[in-house]
């Protein structure tokens, strides 16, 4: 027996190469360690471990630099040593460096809520949470099977569900939490079942050899395979926020603590997106034809409908502020489906891709920028109206110009030049498919959009009524504002670096 045993136990044993899995694990164990020391750190040192929490990020990050050089791939197949379950290149990197540098600037957002309001959020949990999710959506790019992608999928989702409701006594925060667990847990049900089909027909998991044997799928299965992929894209399109799949985003956003909101407007997008860029793209590319029309029509309904609901808000209605970003937000994962939507339909997907990448960037810089801008006026003004950023020029001139560099960027005016070249980008990806339609639509909703961002714009620099309120920025603010602000600036000036960046590798 024991000779038996042995070559079946070196066949299952697997090399682990640390330095691939190294960020989403410092992330995870840096996680760890703040919720252990919280139960020995007085509650007057508790902002220490927020700066602990930053200090663990950031150095997640700058371990993405050393695997700069090449494609490395672990626990990967004994007899096919290319076939990995955790694969870094291009693609991962890029994803990567989006998630924990959109998690290091929401937990600098998050050290000066929690000393405001630290009666109601418990420290100690807020940033394990916080770890733990960005820990799993780090790992979700790496991630080459579907087994691999749904656990990365939930180690990101199921914190966020207790941060977006972790204020205690707050009624509107609990309803939140309860909308996005119920609308997240749909989705991962519907995915879990669209997986279990694709694995019933083809034997395997890992993406490449589904993408393989689902071309040759026994005639008998073909249409449970087909019902799998189905199933598994309309579970990706809950993760993205896509119409219809959408109705949890404006009321989780007002629920949850302002950096929480900024995290899962451009976090949980990117987990989303890459995601649905690993199924469609490296999973299911015999497909096409299936996903490529539907992803298409979800792409035109989204843009439409969250810039519709963008300038339906008015600017004296409670979180006005919050709940434009929310649609707005909604309305940017129209435009970050556009290419995704385009790959299905032309011979160059990797460039199609990494127009979306390339767009993502851009909006995670300047969208985590007027979040930190909105926590900013939030703490004088505690319903964060749109009326309430009036005369913000008039007290805080830098803070004012930077929220109206950071709209016209989402606006896609100069001097947000990173905007307009992100936009053209995702334009030039649907008219070279051949989507003239979807690029007509785009333009239309661009329009749209034109006016509540130029609309809030211009309310900056008004005569402000009565009093003006003066806004104090706390260092770690000013730090979250600046670092969005100079990464915007610099793309702004050389906007060709982002899409040298985001070639994407996956082919």
């Amino acid at each position: 027996m024991s000779a038996l045993a042995q070559p079946l136990a070196q066949s299952v044993v697997q090399s682990v190469d640390w330095l691939a899995i190294a960020p989403p694990t410092l992330a995870a164990v840096v996680g760890l360690v703040v919720l252990v020391a919280d139960l020995f750190v007085p509650d007057a040192r508790k902002a220490l471990l927020g700066w602990i929490s930053v200090a663990g990020l950031a150095a997640s990050a700058l371990l993405l630099l050393p695997l700069l050089g090449g494609e490395r791939g672990t626990f990967c197949l004994t007899g096919a040593p290319r076939v990995c379950s955790y694969t870094v290149d291009r693609f991962t990197l890029v994803i990567q460096f989006l998630v924990l540098g959109g998690a290091l600037l929401a937990a600098l957002l998050s050290v000066t809520t929690l000393k405001d309001d630290r009666r109601r959020l418990p420290e100690g949990e807020f940033w394990f949470l916080l770890l733990s999710s960005a820990a799993g959506a780090a790992l979700l790019p790496a991630s080459r099977d579907l087994a691999t992608l749904v656990v990365a999928l939930e180690v990101a989702s199921l914190p966020a569900f207790a941060l977006v409701g972790i204020r205690h006594g707050d009624r509107r925060s609990s309803e939140a939490a309860l909308k996005f667990f119920l609308s997240s847990v749909t989705a991962t049900a519907v995915s879990l079942m669209g997986i279990s089909f694709v694995y019933a027909s083809t034997g395997t998991l890992y993406l490449t050899q589904v993408a393989d044997r689902i071309q040759h799928v026994d005639g008998q299965l073909h249409t449970l395979a087909q019902t799998g992929v189905v199933l598994t894209l309309v579970g990706f399109a809950f993760k993205t926020a896509a119409v219809p799949f959408h109705f949890w985003v404006p009321d989780t956003y007002v629920g949850a603590p302002l950096p929480i909101a900024a995290y899962l407007s451009v976090v949980g997008k990117a987990v989303g997106f890459s995601g649905l860029i690993l199924v469609t793209v490296v999973a299911f590319p015999s497909y096409a034809d299936v996903w490529g029309p539907a992803l298409a029509v979800l792409a035109a309904l989204t843009m439409t409908v969250g810039n519709v609901g963008a300038l339906r808000q008015g600017s004296t209605r409670a979180y006005s502020a919050v709940r434009l970003l929310a649609w707005s937000s909604v309305g940017q994962a129209g435009y970050l489906l556009v290419p995704i939507a385009a790959a299905a339909y032309t011979k160059d997907a990797e460039k199609a891709i990494g127009s979306t990448i390339a767009y993502a960037l851009m909006y995670a810089a300047v969208n985590l920028g007027a979040f930190a801008v909105a926590a900013l006026v939030g703490r004088k003004k505690s319903l964060n109206r749109i009326a309430d950023y009036r005369g913000l020029y008039a007290t805080n001139p830098v803070t004012a110009l930077l929220m109206a560099f950071f709209l016209l960027c989402l606006a896609g005016l100069p001097p947000g030049v990173i905007g307009l070249f992100a936009k053209v980008t995702v334009f030039s990806a649907a008219v070279d498919a051949g989507l003239g339609w979807l690029a007509v639509v785009m333009a239309v909703n661009v329009v749209i959009a034109l006016f509540y961002y130029l609309q809030w714009t211009a309310l900056l620099f008004r005569a402000p009524e009565g009093e003006p309120a003066r806004h104090r920025v706390p260092a770690p603010l000013t730090a979250a504002i600046a670092l969005a602000a100079v990464i915007g600036v610099v793309l702004s000036g050389w906007p060709q670096l982002v899409l040298r960046f985001t070639a994407t590798g996956l082919f």
